[in-house]
């Protein structure tokens, strides 16, 4: 099975196809790619697969994503220092 996890984008670098993200995973951060997802912009939520960005989402279906991924196991929320 594939997964994708929901994401906020905290910051961009680079330009065209070279452009990396810094994505918060519910405390979890992460480098990505936006190659597939090019219009993405800070504070936009996307779908993340092996590190690439695949789609962007809205906030509610982001939260609900994440949501079901807790309840099946799939991921933990990251806990606070």
């Amino acid at each position: 099975m594939c997964l994708a996890v929901p994401g906020k984008i905290e910051s961009i670098a680079g330009e065209d196809f070279g452009r990396m993200a810094r994505v918060d995973f519910s405390g979890a951060k992460r480098e990505i790619s936006l190659a597939y997802v090019p219009e993405a912009e800070i504070g936009d939520y996307v779908l993340v697969h092996v590190g690439f960005a695949i789609s962007k989402i809205d906030e509610a279906e982001a939260k609900q994503v994440f949501e079901y991924l807790v309840q099946m196991g799939e991921v933990e929320i990251a806990e606070e220092p």
